[in-house]
C-alpha cells in the first residue's frame, strides 16, 4: 500500500466523539482538511479549534434530508471539493425483536440507513463530476453477523452494506471508490450514552446489560482504527470491506466458515431447482461483473 498522500479534504458525519472524532483528529494532524457534522451548535468551537482554517463544523441531523442537501452544498462551497465522505453518524438499538417497537425500528433505519443514503446521494454528483472520490461507510461486525439482542441494529447495518456494495459496482467505472468499514468492539461511547435499549421480556437474557458491562473495557483503540482507515484511503486499490479488530475478524471468519459448510451440505438441494433441460451454464451464478461482461 502507498503510505504517501497529498492533503485530502474530508466530510465526516458525527465528529463530536467516537470513531468519527478519532478519524477527524488524525486526518487533521497529518495536514488534511475536515468538514465535520455535529448535533449541537455548542460543539462547533471545540472542533474548529483543533485546526483553525482546516476544521469546519456544521450542525446536522442526518434524518433531515433537506438539511443534508443544504449542508453538503455549503461545505463544498466553503472548501471547493471533497475527496472522502465518511458516513459515520449512527447509534445502536438494543433489544430482542419481540420487544422492539416499530417506532424504534423506523428511527434506527432513519439514522443508520436513510441518513447515510441521503449523504451518499448528495455527494454522488460531486464525485461524478470530478471522476474521483471515496466513500467510507461505517458499518459494524454486526453488518455481517447477526447477534442476539441487536436485531434492529444488525438489520440497519446489513442494509447499509447492501446499498454500499451495489454502489461500488455502479460507480467503479466513474472513479468512485467505496469501502465498508466493519469495526468490532472499540472504546467509544457506542455502548454508553449513545446506546438505546428496548424493554425486554424476562424470558430473554438482556443483551443491553451484557453490552453495557463491557463499556470502557473494549479492546479496540479508536486512534488505531483511524490510522487503519487513513491507510485504506491512501491505498491505490482500497478494499471493499475493511474489518477492524481481532474480535470482528474472528466472528466474520466463523460465519463464513459456517456458511461455506452449509452451502456444501445443501448443494444438491440448491442445484436441484433448475428445469431438467436447463443448460449447465445456467447453473452458474452470475454476479454484476459477469452481467457487465456479457
Amino acid at each position: 500500500m502507498n503510505e504517501q498522500h497529498s492533503p485530502l479534504t474530508w466530510f465526516i458525519t458525527g465528529v463530536s466523539r467516537g470513531l468519527g472524532r478519532a478519524l477527524a483528529e488524525r486526518a487533521l494532524e497529518r495536514g488534511d482538511t475536515v468538514v465535520g457534522t455535529i448535533r449541537q451548535a455548542s460543539q462547533r468551537a471545540a472542533f474548529e479549534a483543533l485546526a483553525p482554517g482546516r476544521a469546519l463544523a456544521y450542525e446536522l441531523d442526518v434524518t433531515d434530508g433537506a438539511a443534508i442537501d443544504d449542508v453538503v452544498a455549503r461545505a463544498v462551497g466553503a472548501v471547493g471539493h471533497v475527496d472522502v465522505v465518511v458516513n459515520n453518524a449512527g447509534y445502536g438499538q438494543i433489544g430482542t425483536l419481540e420487544a422492539s417497537s416499530e417506532a424504534e425500528a423506523r428511527h434506527q433505519f432513519e439514522v443508520n440507513v436513510f441518513g447515510a443514503l441521503r449523504v451518499t446521494q448528495a455527494f454522488l454528483p460531486h464525485f461524478r463530476s470530478r471522476r474521483r472520490g471515496h466513500f467510507l461507510q461505517i458499518s459494524s461486525v454486526g453488518g455481517m453477523v447477526g447477534f442476539a439482542g441487536v436485531g434492529l441494529y444488525n438489520a440497519s447495518k446489513f442494509a447499509l452494506e447492501g446499498f454500499s456494495e451495489a454502489l461500488a459496482n455502479e460507480s467503479a467505472d466513474l472513479g468512485i471508490k467505496v469501502t465498508i468499514v466493519e469495526p468490532g468492539a472499540f472504546r467509544t461511547d457506542w455502548a454508553g450514552d449513545s446506546l438505546r435499549t428496548a424493554d425486554d421480556h424476562a424470558d430473554y437474557i438482556s443483551a443491553g446489560s451484557r453490552i453495557r458491562a463491557i463499556h470502557g473495557q473494549q479492546i479496540g483503540d479508536p486512534r488505531r482504527a483511524a490510522e487503519a482507515m487513513l491507510r485504506v484511503v491512501d491505498a491505490p486499490t482500497p478494499p471493499l470491506r475493511l474489518v477492524l479488530g481481532a474480535d470482528a475478524l474472528q466472528a466474520i471468519r466463523s460465519k463464513l466458515a459456517t456458511m461455506t459448510a452449509e452451502l456444501d451440505r445443501w448443494e444438491a438441494v440448491t442445484v436441484s431447482t433448475a428445469f431438467p433441460d436447463a443448460p449447465p451454464a445456467a447453473l452458474t451464478p452470475r454476479g454484476p461483473e459477469a452481467v457487465a461482461a456479457s
